[in-house]
């Protein structure tokens, strides 16, 4: 029995992309990378948040302002 051939694992991965492709309509995709830009944005503007609480806490006279 003869070993695989060197090019037999890239032919494989297209393979599973091309399946990949097929099963997944490309609208299902962009929705896809839309909601993890998303989830991206949201975690990006909580860590401003939490900063910018951080610095106004640090400023004198932060401990007799109320929200």
């Amino acid at each position: 029995m003869q070993a695989a051939p060197p090019t037999a694992l890239p032919s494989l991965v297209a393979a599973l992309r091309l399946v990949e492709s097929l099963l997944t309509s490309r609208g299902h995709r962009t929705a896809r990378r839309n909601a993890w830009t998303s989830v991206l944005e949201d975690r990006r503007r909580a860590e401003d948040r939490t900063a910018s609480e951080r610095a106004l806490a640090d400023l004198p006279g932060a401990g007799s302002r109320t929200s």
